[in-house]
C-alpha cells in the first residue's frame, strides 16, 4: 500500500546501501554493517531484481524506494522468505494451491506500505488467501514479522512488480479479488500515464480473476478517485457494486489505517470502489 497520506522517505545514501542484517537485533534497531560488494543484501531473502532484463522496459505504476531495514525486518526476510516469500521472475507459472498449501480462495492485493492493514485483514478472514505484493523491502520484511508473530498462515509475500506476476506467473481465473489501496497518485499531469488503474491494467487484471472476483480500490487523492470510477465504470469486463454507478462506503473489511485516520483529521477525504468481475459470457 504506497499510502500517499505518509510523506515519502529520504533517499538511501551510497553508505547506507552498503548495509546488511545481522542475526542478532534489538528490535526497532536500523541494520547497519558493512559487506563486500556485489554480495547480496539479504541470501536467503528477497532478490534486488527478481525479473532482471528478461522483460521489456516500460512506464512504471511503482517508486522503488530504498530505506532503512531494522534488525528485526532483517531477521524476519532472512528467516521467513524461503517460507512465505516469492520472487517474481516471470519464469514460472504459480500452483496457488502449492504456494499456500491449500485451495481456499486467494486475494492479490498490490502495494501493501509496511503491511499493517494487510495482517489486520488476514487475522479477520483466515479463510481468505492474502498474496501481498510490494517493492519496499522494509516492508515485506515487517509484513512477514507481523504474520509470524500472530500466527498468519494465510499470507505470502511478493516481490517485483505486479504486472509481471498478473501476465506472466497466474494462471486464467486464478484470483478470487484484487485489492489496490492508496497507489501512488502521481498526482503531476505528465506522471498520470504511470497510475496503475488503466484501462490496459484492467484488462490483464480481468483475464487472472473469476467471475464475481471483487477489484477494491481506495484514495485518497479525488482526482485520481474520478478517474478510477470513470475507468473501471467504462471497462466491459467489470460493473459497479453500487447501484447508483458511484464510490462505495468502507467495507468494514478495509481497516482504517493510521496514516488514512490522519488524512480524515486534516480533511482528506478517502473513497473506496467496489466493482465486480462479470460473468465471461457476458462480455
Amino acid at each position: 500500500m504506497s499510502d500517499s497520506l505518509n510523506a515519502p522517505e529520504a533517499p538511501r545514501s551510497a553508505a547506507a546501501d552498503a548495509a546488511e542484517p545481522v542475526s542478532s537485533h534489538v528490535p526497532g534497531v536500523s541494520v547497519r554493517q558493512s559487506r563486500a560488494k556485489g554480495e547480496p543484501r539479504f541470501p536467503d531473502g528477497p532478490k534486488a531484481d527478481p525479473a532482471g532484463s528478461h522483460f521489456e522496459r516500460r512506464i512504471r505504476s511503482f517508486q522503488p524506494r530504498r530505506s532503512r531495514v531494522t534488525a528485526g525486518q532483517a531477521d524476519a526476510l532472512q528467516r521467513l522468505w524461503p517460507k512465505w516469500g516469492l520472487d517474481i521472475d516471470g519464469q514460472h507459472v504459480i500452483d496457488l494451491g502449492e504456494l499456500f498449501g491449500n485451495d481456499k480462495p486467494v486475494v492479490l492485493e498490490i502495494g501493501f506500505g509496511m503491511g499493517e492493514a494487510t495482517a489486520q485483514m488476514a487475522a479477520g478472514d483466515p479463510d481468505t488467501n492474502i498474496l501481498a505484493v510490494d517493492v519496499h523491502t522494509p516492508g515485506q520484511g515487517n509484513l512477514l514479522n507481523l504474520a509470524d508473530q500472530n500466527g498468519l498462515s494465510n499470507v505470502r509475500v511478493g516481490n517485483g512488480d505486479a504486472i509481471i506476476l498478473l501476465r506472466e506467473m497466474l494462471r486464467p481465473d486464478a484470483l478470487d479479488g484484487l485489492r489496490v489501496y492508496f497507489p501512488d497518485p502521481w498526482p503531476k499531469k505528465r506522471h498520470h500515464k504511470r497510475r496503475l488503474i488503466q484501462p490496459e491494467f484492467l484488462t490483464l487484471a480481468a483475464t487472472r480473476l473469476k467471475p464475481g472476483a471483487i477489484v477494491h480500490c481506495a484514495t485518497d487523492w479525488e482526482p485520481y478517485a474520478e478517474q478510477m470510477l470513470e475507468v473501471l465504470a467504462a471497462h466491459p469486463d467489470f460493473e459497479n457494486t453500487q447501484a447508483d454507478g458511484g464510490f462505495s462506503p468502507r467495507p468494514e473489511f478495509r481497516p482504517l489505517t493510521r496514516f488514512e485516520g490522519q488524512g480524515l483529521d486534516k480533511g482528506h477525504v478517502v473513497n473506496d470502489l467496489l466493482f465486480r468481475r462479470v460473468p465471461h459470457q457476458q462480455q
